[in-house]
């Protein structure tokens, strides 16, 4: 439940940011645009940084439970690669955030485009909605093989 929640908020932001790029193209005043861009950029990293340390500490929960109750230990390299399928999707994605807005004079001058940004959270936010099911499931069966 809390990982649909972040991956709503990202799902959001994504949203802000489409429509920060929309008010600039529409020449609305610049400080409306800064101020979107601000809060969706700001909503997009804690979003990927909360589902990063969402999956860290899933997978702390399933290691213990599966040391406690004598488990499969392959549920471990499962969750396991859940993290390698997201981490690197997930920093690409904070990065290009990051850059559009600082670098947000350049996208201005349309010097930088903003379609890379744009691509690169709609491929993360994908991604972390497949491995957070995926990690919601586990949890579930885990929860069921305990009880």
């Amino acid at each position: 439940m809390m990982g649909r929640s972040l991956l709503v908020v990202g799902v959001f932001a994504t949203l802000g940011m489409i429509a920060t790029a929309v008010v600039a193209y529409l020449g609305q005043p610049l400080a409306v645009h800064l101020m979107l861009g601000l809060g969706s950029a700001l909503l997009l990293l804690f979003s990927h940084c909360w589902i990063m340390f969402y999956l860290i500490g899933t997978g702390k929960a399933i290691k213990e439970a599966v040391a406690e109750h004598s488990l499969d230990t392959a549920v471990l390299e499962t969750t396991r690669s859940f993290k390698m399928r997201t981490n690197g999707w997930m920093m690409i994605a904070m990065g290009l955030c990051m850059a559009t807005f600082i670098l947000g004079g350049g996208v201005y001058t349309q010097t930088l485009p903003i379609w890379l940004t744009l691509v690169a959270q709609i491929k993360t936010l994908w991604i972390e909605h497949q491995v957070l099911t995926e990690n919601e499931r586990l949890m579930t069966r885990l929860d069921r093989q305990v009880a």
